[in-house]
């Protein structure tokens, strides 16, 4: 499966227009059935599916570990889920992904106790790295870019949803057993509440990204005692919640 496709354009510059190809990220509908029963249709990028839907499980609420999965199925454009225990969705009123329509069902989050300090330094160099190795969008400008960062490793995937790139790593990172509470976020898209409670579910206790917060992030950043990191451009950004994880160089 090309991840990028080939299609016909008119660029126009410096009032001249010339015909060419033009390369454009290759985004499918994606369907998560989770026993039987359709949960919601993403669009995706078919690739690390199988992390997709780990930390879909996770980030949603709807499993807290990998132990409840009995089977994930991938036939084309459908992933079928066995869980263990029987899922009814009336049964999971806190989800928090945007694209299933139940954000408005968020409550609260839970405080997060961890002793991660991360340098200012170290956040500059990862962005800058996160910029390097962003394949799909420095090709195509198609595609939002996450990076799971713990014990100097770094996992990274790239989706058109900012939501499913997330989901992505933290599916891969716990299927590192990663300790997620050792790790952190750094990212390419807005911070509203939905992304931090997705990260909150799982115990991540710090969000960067080189886009803005929203007010509903920073609220649940202050009541979960979580850290986020925002407009990370250059050497400069600024810091919300608990300041005391970033050591300043």
């Amino acid at each position: 499966m090309k991840l990028i496709k080939k299609v016909d354009a008119l660029k126009f510059r410096s009032g001249k227009i010339n015909e060419i190809k033009e390369d454009v990220v290759s985004d499918n509908p994606i369907t998560l059935v989770i026993n039987g029963k359709r949960v919601s249709t993403f669009s995706a990028i078919k690739d690390s599916l199988k992390e997709f839907s780990i930390g879909y499980l996770l980030g949603e609420n709807i499993i807290k570990s990998l132990e409840e999965i009995e089977d994930i199925d991938i036939d084309e454009n459908i992933i079928n889920i066995k869980l263990i225990n029987d899922y009814k969705i009336e049964d999971k009123q806190l989800c928090s992904d945007a694209a299933g329509g139940l954000r408005e069902k968020v409550k609260s989050a839970d405080n997060i106790e961890s002793n991660l300090k991360i340098s200012s330094e170290e956040l500059v160099k990862n962005m800058e790295l996160l910029t390097s190795k962003a394949k799909i969008w420095k090709l195509t400008g198609g595609t939002h870019v996450a990076a799971l960062v713990y014990n100097n490793k770094i996992i990274l995937r790239e989706d058109v949803s900012r939501h499913v790139a997330v989901d992505k790593v933290i599916g891969a990172g716990a299927l590192e057993e990663v300790d997620f509470n050792q790790s952190y976020i750094i990212y390419s898209g807005r911070m509203p509440a939905d992304m931090v409670i997705k990260l909150n579910r799982v115990g991540i206790p710090i969000i960067a990204s080189n886009a803005a917060p929203a007010y509903s992030g920073y609220l649940v950043v202050k009541e979960s005692n979580m850290t986020m990191i925002g407009f990370l451009r250059g050497e400069n950004f600024n810091v919300y919640g608990n300041y005391e994880r970033i050591a300043f160089n």
